[in-house]
């Protein structure tokens, strides 16, 4: 690899910004592309596939081959709440690949110890979302039932282009949860992203359960397979 790209390269990666490595088998011509930044609708529409893939892979264009060496940061789970769910959530979620950050502004809630491997912040959402910039790699889940902590987490996500977002809650709980967005002035399109109660429908019962109901949910999301 050429000193220059494989310097760039490292760039993007220390920073967490996904990219691709093109290369051109014929000649060994490499370029990096960010996502937008595909020269030709071609090599656009392959980036992109390998992008959302998150797998690299050899393409013919214009009847040359080309390598598209993926480099996505991993995704990130953000779960506001550190309940009984958060636990098994956050190792399910880091089991499969997602960087873990766990919110909850209650000091009696913040033990570091039952959250291995996940980040835990002390704070209130909104301020932490400001923090953490999410984006179109991350999903955001309320776990609390608690308004004064998940509503400020829900405004927040429904403002950013994260790509799930999730509330723990039944259909009642809901049902009023959506009334309080709309009142913020959330409109009917807007509202529709959050889902709950979140988490597929798998009869889930024990924390462990609903924790993997909501994990398979935020994969399926991500993947492209949520309805």
């Amino acid at each position: 690899m050429n000193p220059r790209t494989l310097m760039a390269l490292n760039d993007a990666r220390r920073d967490k910004r996904p990219v691709v490595l093109a290369t051109w088998l014929d000649t060994g011509d490499e370029t990096l592309i960010a996502p937008g930044e595909a020269p030709g609708a071609a090599i656009a529409e392959a980036v992109a596939e390998a992008f959302a893939s998150d797998r690299s892979a050899s393409v013919e264009i214009g009847g040359r081959p080309l390598f598209l060496h993926v480099f996505n940061p991993p995704p990130r789970l953000i779960v506001v709440g550190a309940v009984h769910i958060a636990e098994p959530l956050a190792a399910l979620a880091r089991a499969v690949g997602y960087a873990v950050t766990v919110i909850d502004p209650r000091r009696a809630y913040a033990d570091t110890e039952r959250f291995p491997g996940a980040v835990l912040l002390d704070a209130w959402p909104d301020d932490a979302l400001a923090e953490l910039r999410p984006d179109r790699r991350t999903a955001v889940v309320t776990l609390t039932h608690d308004p004064k902590i998940d509503d400020p987490a829900l405004r927040f996500a429904l403002s950013a282009p994260v790509f799930h977002i999730g509330a723990l809650g039944s259909k009642r709980t809901h049902a009023r949860r959506i009334e309080r967005l709309k009142e913020a002035g959330f409109p009917d399109g807007a509202v529709a992203r959050v889902k709950g109660p979140v988490g597929l429908d798998i009869g889930a019962k024990t924390a462990a359960e609903i924790a993997l109901s909501i994990m398979a949910e935020v994969v399926a999301a991500q993947r492209g397979k949520l309805a």
